[in-house]
């Protein structure tokens, strides 16, 4: 491999396989590596929560890309190994084995690592984070014999891992601190629903109830959880799902401006014009949001490469992707149209009737359709998309007039004039 200057990408996961990617469908001929400090084959994240803990014995990681696709594209992988500090003014990376790598361009899509809780007894064995592959290996193991699970946590992540240990069996607690689960990303109607649903599943879901401390049992692992209330929960199984924080302590140290995550303008580039941030990692200034914002999707990760992508070839402009996310908790599909704002005007359209469940929630600012969140609608979810990144304007009249599909108002707007 050839030691001229060309792109490093620091993270293998989505974001930085999709930056490479790009790259070369975009006709950049100069080196790319991607240093990835997992050992391994890139693989998929998302379903580490979902599918893959359904049934442990079966599962197996889905690869972001066949072992092929990196000798094809003539990309260096290199897995296993950390990348441990940037000079700058060499424009050089410096790894874990010593060896110094050259760059033209540098991305930073080091994404996200779990937060901490510190709490007492978290040590205790029994109480795992869910992040990686590993960790959902050690999971699906460990509920093979679970009884008594507690989830600290109403977040996604959470919540998607109670399903899955709900539907294996287990007695599933949650205790959220906030007064409803996913308070960050739904608007209160629709996570007032989710509360509900979860209930009415069998979930023991305690909101405006954190975590004070872990005890060990007889066996010296996890045995209870003691909520902020005193109230003790028995606990053979912990999972903390209280958020990420962003990977950004290396391009810190490198000089770099950080505020949750690495500060970078509209063309994902850092003040360094030859160093960018994408993904997990990076705070840009999001046009769909009040202000520089940091989004944890695959959505945001694939697009954001596809654009830096771009970028680096030459074809400079502003990010301007709309957000979209998705969340399958159990029987319920749950998709995202745009951020939603506290101050959305909502309105519930179809049938919410948690036993079978299709329905969306429209979000109005200042009298126009501006997101939508739905629930086993996959095709009001496509269509709000369309819309909202074409810039279709959809009164609340029009979308609470009988008859109304957003699908419809899409093909009659898109449609060209006189056909």
């Amino acid at each position: 491999m050839t030691n001229l200057p060309g792109a490093v990408i620091i993270g293998g996961g989505q974001a930085g396989l999709q930056a490479a990617a790009s790259l070369r469908e975009g006709g950049f001929t100069g080196p790319v590596t991607i240093v990835a400090e997992e050992a391994g084959q890139p693989y998929q994240r998302p379903p580490l929560s979902k599918d893959y803990l359904k049934d442990s014995s079966t599962a197996q990681p889905l690869p972001l890309r066949g072992p092929a696709f990196f000798a094809e594209q003539d990309l260096d992988l290199r897995t296993g190994i950390a990348a441990t500090g940037v000079d700058r003014q060499a424009q050089t990376v410096n790894l874990a084995d010593g060896t110094v790598l050259p760059y033209a361009s540098l991305i930073f899509a080091t994404g996200a690592r779990n937060r901490e809780l510190p709490t007492p007894g978290i040590d205790l064995p029994g109480i795992h984070g869910l992040r990686t592959l590993d960790d959902a290996e050690q999971l699906g193991t460990a509920l093979d014999t679970a009884r008594n699970v507690v989830v600290v946590g109403a977040g996604f992540i959470g919540l998607e891992f109670a399903a899955a240990a709900l539907a294996r069996g287990c007695h599933v607690t949650v205790l959220e601190f906030a007064p409803r689960p996913m308070g960050r990303a739904l608007t209160p109607v629709l996570g007032d629903w989710f509360a509900g649903a979860h209930r009415q599943a069998g979930v023991d879901l305690r909101l405006g109830e954190g975590i004070a401390a872990f005890e060990a049992g007889d066996d010296g692992r996890v045995g209870f959880a003691v909520s902020t209330t005193g109230d003790r929960y028995p606990a053979d199984l912990v999972v903390a799902g209280v958020g990420v924080q962003p990977n950004d302590r290396l391009a810190a140290e490198a000089g770099l401006e950080t505020s949750n995550g690495i500060v970078v303008d509209a063309n994902l580039r850092t003040a360094d014009p030859v160093v960018y941030a994408i993904g997990d990692c990076a705070n840009f200034p999001c046009e769909h949001a009040d202000g520089p914002f940091r989004l944890e999707s695959v959505q945001n990760a694939t697009d954001h490469a596809r654009h830096v992508a771009k970028v680096i070839l030459g074809q400079e402009a502003p990010y301007r992707e709309l957000p979209w996310f998705w969340s399958t908790q159990g029987p319920y599909r749950l998709q995202m149209a745009n951020i939603v704002r506290a101050d959305d005007e909502t309105v519930v359209v179809g049938n919410p009737d948690p036993a079978d469940p299709k329905f969306s929630v429209f979000c109005f600012r200042d009298g126009i359709l501006a997101a939508v969140e739905s629930v086993n609608q996959p095709g009001d979810h496509l269509s709000a998309r369309k819309i909202l990144a074409a810039g279709i304007e959809i009164t609340r009249e029009e979308a609470l007039a009988e008859g109304f599909s957003l699908r419809a108002a899409y093909k009659e707007r898109m449609q060209p004039v006189g056909l």
